[in-house]
């Protein structure tokens, strides 16, 4: 019995020695795997402007409707009004049934979609008035939630089949009976409405807010034209043939600056279709290789990589990168070979700096409160100078030397 006590003491004893061994490996394993583990991108606010909270265009391409309401929105509580929260379908309906007109009239050589452009946002109004989102929710097709797939495509088929002109000549109905689909998806306009107690019709509610509109001008930057004048931008979604004031980029980047240290958010119109725009990481940058710092072997080495390689290594996003210096050149080839389209729009509410220091523009989006800021998300001064295509702003929330060579007053 004492050799099987001698066994059982010398196999507890390397038993004993394995589990420290082999806990030794795993501690140094998590060791190796946190020193390893990166941060990410860490915000820290600088500059937050008070504004509405986000909202959800679900399934629709109304952005342009939610980012200058939510422009307006935010105007309404910088001049010391009551938080409002305005109706985007109504907007929807009306430019829906304008758009449709010309359309026709234009036998179908414009562009006829949900999209649109933040000056159709402030004709509308003009024109037609507003309404709060109470007033006019625009859900009258057993739908909780905005989903337009099936009213876009409606509404296209039936003016396609009005532009054909099978009686050879159009008849006195084709309208009434296109408001007749609106109506039926979206809701009739409101002859009047009431907001804390007091009655309002459209028209009367906007002038009741007391925002001068023609106080809202827009603005690119782009060479194909002259600078501190206006021309027609060339996007689809510009259907009204808008004018827009075109700045060289250097005095385009200083009204984001300005803007947002005076108070302003900035309606912003951008492409988010560049691998640098991830949302579920909450962030928009421009990333590249900083070559000056590279030895020539680790420059030979980042050469000799494939697209794919380089992209792998560059669009992590698990910490603030290197970017790009852009250039009115640069910004002009994006547009130009229609990298830069005009695919999404928002509104910048604020400043932020990574743990460098680095500043990044504060996003209100309308996906609704998911993502990891929940509905926000971090764009750098470098995004914004590549993939604006327009924005939005209060007149006064441009630099006076800027406005007067602009002709502003």
């Amino acid at each position: 019995m004492k050799c099987l006590n001698n066994y059982k003491t010398k196999f507890m004893k390397r038993l004993l020695i394995a589990s420290i061994c082999s806990f030794a490996i795993l501690w140094n394993g998590n060791v190796r795997s946190q020193e390893n583990k990166t941060e990410g991108y860490v915000f820290t606010p600088v500059k937050d402007i008070k504004h509405t909270p986000v909202k959800n265009q679900s399934s629709t391409s109304t952005c342009w409707i939610f980012s200058s309401l939510g422009f307006l929105e935010a105007e309404l509580i910088r001049t010391g009004k009551p938080e409002m929260d305005l109706s985007e379908m109504y907007i929807s309906k009306n430019v829906y049934m304008d758009k449709a007109d010309k359309y026709v009239r234009m036998q179908n050589t414009i562009n006829y979609g949900p999209g649109g452009s933040f000056w159709d946002v402030i004709d509308a109004i003009k024109k037609y008035g507003i309404t709060t989102e109470e007033a006019f929710k625009g859900l009258n097709y057993g739908e909780d939630r905005h989903i337009h797939g099936e009213l876009d495509e409606a509404t296209k088929a039936y003016l396609d089949a009005i532009i054909k002109n099978p009686n050879r000549k159009l008849s006195t109905a084709w309208k009434r009976s296109l408001e007749g689909i609106f109506n039926a998806y979206l809701g009739e306009n409101p002859k009047s409405f009431t907001v804390n107690g007091k009655e309002y019709t459209p028209k009367s509610f906007a002038e009741s807010l007391g925002l001068n509109l023609d106080d809202y001008v827009y603005i690119t930057s782009f060479s194909h034209h002259p600078f501190y004048q206006k021309f027609i931008i060339e996007v689809p979604d510009n259907w009204a043939q808008k004018e827009i004031y075109n700045l060289p980029i250097d005095e385009f980047s200083q009204i984001f600056d300005y803007a947002v240290e005076n108070g302003y958010t900035v309606a912003w119109a951008s492409d988010i279709s560049e691998k640098g725009f991830s949302y579920k990481n909450g962030v928009a940058v421009v990333p590249d290789m900083n070559l000056n710092e590279m030895s020539e072997t680790d420059k030979a080495k980042w050469t000799s990589l494939s697209s794919r390689d380089k992209d792998a290594q560059l669009y992590t996003f698990d910490k603030p990168c290197f970017e790009k210096t852009i250039t009115q050149e640069l910004r002009q080839q994006g547009f130009d070979n229609f990298q830069t389209t005009d695919d999404h729009g928002m509104l910048v509410v604020g400043t932020a700096k990574d743990q460098n220091g680095k500043v990044y523009f504060k996003i209100k989006n309308s996906w609704g409160t998911d993502g990891k800021y929940n509905g926000y998300f971090y764009a750098s001064k470098a995004f914004l100078l590549y993939k604006t295509t327009s924005i939005m702003v209060n007149k006064n929330s441009i630099p006076k030397s800027i406005a007067t060579k602009l002709g502003i007053k």
